[in-house]
């Protein structure tokens, strides 16, 4: 690794989990995000933070002063110019480590672009808030073998489920007649 590398994951290398191979493989990992919200924007922060080489971030919304109380990349000059939250979120993420590559993509995951925004990534996010777009993840993840993580807040609970497509149950599989319009 180069000497502004070392230094900024100097601590994260010592962690046996991850160690120099481990964090080699987090520089040139390739990570979509899908949702930009509270657990989107917190995915986001900490992945770049460790060392994500590229972050696609897709979300159709704008930061709202609603959104600063629990989205942590956004400030009240992002509401206030209310900035789609995935150009928002790039931005952040630049400054505060330039070496990752952050792309934002202001759009809604869709049958039609699901393709386009998901290609080349080798895991998912899912930081939605509905599923009929987490069953558009899961199909796109199970058709293509990627590995992509459920992640849901909703009041006071959480839920993840990790789907390894080949290994473990598809949110399909678990859920066949899932509710596809909420």
């Amino acid at each position: 690794m180069k000497p502004d590398i070392d230094e900024r994951y100097s601590r994260q290398v010592l962690f046996v989990g991850i160690g120099e191979a481990g964090q080699k493989a987090l520089l040139s990992a390739q990570v979509a995000i899908v949702g930009c919200g509270a657990t989107g924007s917190a995915l986001a922060s900490l992945l770049a933070r460790a060392g994500v080489g590229t972050l696609r971030i897709i979300d159709r919304d704008y930061v709202e002063p609603s959104n600063l109380q629990r989205q942590i990349l956004f400030d009240e000059a992002d509401a206030a110019e209310s900035l789609p939250k995935a150009i928002a979120a790039c931005r952040k993420i630049a400054s505060f480590n330039s070496q990752v590559v952050a792309e934002p993509h202001v759009s809604d995951l869709r049958p039609e672009s699901v393709e386009q925004l998901l290609a080349g990534v080798q895991l998912i996010l899912d930081g939605t808030d509905n599923f009929e777009t987490r069953y558009l993840i899961n199909d796109f993840a199970v058709k293509n073998s990627l590995p992509w993580i459920y992640v849901a807040a909703v009041g006071s609970y959480a839920t993840t489920m990790n789907v390894i497509p080949g290994e473990t149950a598809c949110l399909s599989c678990i859920f066949p007649e899932g509710p596809r319009g909420s």
